[in-house]
């Protein structure tokens, strides 16, 4: 089993931390880490972009001019046209890609196992946030060596995230809503010590 230091608010190691092999030691499958990637950016595409062809802009029913004597010219619709419709218009389209249940914790685990063999996988002994204060959590991280990092949290935690929310590069989340896009966007994830024990619960 890996094992990680668990730390406090300053940075100080209080305990060590076995994890669980079977969700932060899997062997890392970069093909379903890419799908599940793919999937979630592609899920968050509206599809609601669109324009008219010539067929549906207004007007432009009669020629107008004569076929002959001039470049001959159909419609005043045509793309070519100032106010013209436009050549393979978008439309309105579904974007959804779907991953099974399975592909994504597989994926999850990938992930996650990334950031331990990467040492980018900080455990925290506990988030304790007595006010909203954005240097708190700046002062947190910075302890810990985290910028660019992911704050996931075991439980909801009102001071902590609106502490955190206008740090640049910073972003919470619950165990319940981590994403594979996440772990792998930030450089560092922090988690509290009631967050590993959630995962490890859902995931093992």
């Amino acid at each position: 089993m890996a094992t990680v230091s668990v730390l406090n608010m300053e940075g100080k190691e209080v305990e060590k931390l076995e994890l669980n092999d079977n969700i932060f030691g899997v062997e890392i499958n970069e093909h379903l880490v890419h799908l599940a990637v793919v999937s979630q950016l592609a899920n968050n595409r509206q599809g609601t972009q669109k324009a008219k062809t010539r067929s549906e802009v207004r007007g432009g029913g009669r020629k107008p001019w004569r076929q002959k004597g001039h470049a001959r010219q159909g419609s005043i619709r045509a793309p070519q046209w100032t106010g013209g419709g436009v050549v393979f218009a978008p439309t309105p389209r579904e974007y959804t890609k779907k991953l099974n249940k399975k592909e994504r914790r597989i994926a999850l685990k990938s992930a996650l196992t990334s950031r331990v063999q990467a040492d980018k996988f900080v455990v925290i002994d506990e988030f304790k946030f007595d006010e909203i204060k954005t240097k708190n959590v700046k002062a947190m991280l910075d302890s810990v060596g985290a910028k660019k990092a992911l704050v996931v949290m075991g439980s909801k935690n009102d001071n902590l995230v609106l502490s955190a929310r206008n740090l640049p590069g910073v972003k919470t989340a619950l165990t319940s809503t981590i994403n594979v896009y996440d772990i792998l966007k930030y450089d560092t994830v922090v988690v509290s010590k009631e967050a590993v024990a959630n995962i490890e619960e859902v995931y093992a």
